[in-house]
């Protein structure tokens, strides 16, 4: 019903368990989406580079550009299964959607809970690191806003995303600027990767600067 003419990019079915005054969300959630226009992970895909989706990746692409994917339930299960396909290697893409932030904390205006779920990345970050191979480029970002501290309101909000960038023998604490959009980070893997994107939006800032 909701393709064509009244195409919907994107259907959310999210079950519930529990009884009437205490429901809860379960892990089951899936996401049902339109195909997307051409992307860049079909410009990785269509240069012979090996993607990987972890998290809710697979269902919003419609797997369009993914070669492996792996669900996860947790922000924790996700960082460890990050953590296992980097030391396991073979792969050119890793793309990781850490889901606790929006669904469990942001959309339910749990400040607390949100700054425990960033305490705990915070911590975890360096076994990622550790991971990295020379080379590798690391891109922390988010698609959207969603404040917990918006009490008016549980849905997503209009704040500025933040935008880390890390590759090894990168100058620390430079300033990537104001980004005027989030394509900005897919024309950069296309320079990263030295592929032709020609079709796709953004303003590429790699090469990264470098430094101490």
């Amino acid at each position: 019903m909701l393709q064509g003419k009244y195409g919907v990019g994107r259907v959310i079915a999210r079950p519930f368990a529990g009884t009437a005054g205490s429901f809860y969300r379960t892990s089951r959630r899936h996401d049902f989406s339109l195909p997307p226009p051409f992307n860049m992970l079909q410009v990785l895909s269509q240069a012979g580079k090996k993607t990987v989706g972890i998290g809710k990746i697979y269902d919003i692409f419609t797997g369009a550009g993914i070669h492996e994917t792996y669900a996860t339930a947790s922000n924790r299960e996700g960082i460890a299964r990050t953590c296992e396909v980097l030391r396991k290697g073979g792969f050119d893409f890793l793309f990781i959607n850490m889901l606790d932030f929006d669904q469990n904390y942001g959309h339910r205006n749990d400040v607390h809970g949100f700054a425990r779920a960033l305490e705990e990345f915070d911590k975890t970050l360096p076994d990622i690191l550790q991971e990295m191979r020379p080379g590798d480029l690391l891109v922390i970002t988010a698609d959207h806003g969603c404040d917990p501290t918006q009490l008016h309101s549980t849905d997503h909000s209009r704040e500025y995303v933040p935008l880390l960038v890390f590759s090894r023998g990168g100058a620390l604490g430079k300033s990537l600027g104001l980004r005027e959009s989030f394509a900005d980070v897919g024309k950069t893997l296309a320079d990263f990767f030295d592929l032709e994107a020609i079709n796709l939006p953004g303003t590429s800032f790699f090469p990264l600067p470098r430094g101490q």
